[in-house]
């Protein structure tokens, strides 16, 4: 007896790798997340559920940034395919002018999809693509500065991007709405300029403040996204018009929403980042299994004001 109970710890232990213990996940390979920048929140906020979704489908990804610069990027995308990376995926820092390095990707057998921001180069070829509805986010933009200058209307200055095809979607939407109005309505919304707020609040502050001195009896703001919002809420508050000069933003990043909640800015078209990096993540494994899939993806904005800021748990 005292010899059998010898034995049962060795055989345990040469079967120890069979008891129990799970096999680990097939490495599947990488895949590579080159976004506009990642300073900005909402473009963190993709990768982060672009890598929790890869992961758990046993994939690794690798997320580098670029800061805004087409160069890096285009440097980036190089040594995605010196590394031979499973899949890239890019927010475009220019929509034209990284066409030459989806097109080394694309001859070097690597799918591209896009996220967000679409590629709009000529002969550069995007697997898939997912992203908010931009146009119809812009018309809701629209709608929302209806609403906030009423019946008298007013003049409104556009902080623009024009080198992302998803800002130049948001501004064609916004004038399609205020155009629709103008034909009907008595208090017609003017655009009296159109300026380039970079997508960041540095941009958007320097181009609101000298939209300011242009033109003192502005009466709103569209800026394509919250940092360049929350810019110009910065040069508006120091020309000490913030009681008189609405703004409307897009994204409903954090502090775009506890601006809102502030009354800093008006309402925002929102987007839903984290469902963008979960479905990029389910077309590439439909890529890679041979399955077919929608080329685009439009996820549907919201829009978010001082009723849904009020509401919302995540606010202070």
């Amino acid at each position: 007896m005292k010899k059998l109970l010898t034995l049962i710890p060795a055989i345990c232990l040469t079967a120890w790798l069979g008891c129990g213990k799970s096999e680990p996940a097939k490495d599947k390979g990488v895949i590579a997340y080159s976004p506009l920048t990642l300073s900005n929140p909402f473009f963190k906020v993709i990768g982060d559920h672009i890598k929790a979704e890869a992961e758990k489908n046993g994939y690794t990804v690798q997320m580098v940034d670029p800061d805004m610069d087409v160069k890096k990027q285009s440097d980036q995308i190089d040594d995605f395919i010196a590394k031979n990376v499973t899949a890239i995926v890019l927010v475009p820092c220019d929509r034209l002018s990284v066409g030459p390095a989806v097109q080394a990707a694309n001859k070097a057998g690597i799918p591209v999809f896009t996220v967000d921001a679409k590629c709009a180069a000529e002969n550069a070829t995007i697997k898939g693509h997912v992203g908010t509805d931009n146009f119809q986010g812009g018309e809701l933009a629209g709608k929302a500065m209806i609403d906030a200058l009423g019946d008298a209307g007013g003049k409104v200055l556009i902080l623009d991007f024009k080198k992302a095809n998803s800002c130049v979607l948001r501004v064609g939407g916004f004038k399609k709405v205020i155009d629709a109005h103008n034909k009907t309505a008595t208090g017609k919304i003017e655009i009296v300029s159109e300026l380039d707020g970079n997508g960041d609040r540095t941009k958007g502050y320097q181009s609101t403040a000298d939209a300011l001195q242009a033109h003192e009896d502005l009466d709103a703001i569209f800026a394509i996204n919250d940092p360049s919002a929350l810019g110009a809420y910065t040069a508006v508050k120091e020309a000490n018009r913030e009681d008189k000069i609405k703004i409307i933003g897009f994204d409903g990043q954090l502090d775009g929403k506890q601006a809102i909640k502030d009354g800093k800015i008006y309402a925002d078209p929102i987007q839903h980042p984290d469902k963008m990096g979960r479905q990029i993540v389910e077309l590439i494994m439909k890529y890679q299994a041979g399955e077919k899939f929608e080329a685009e993806t439009l996820i549907p904005a919201t829009l978010y004001t001082k009723t849904e800021a009020d509401e919302d748990p995540e606010l202070k």
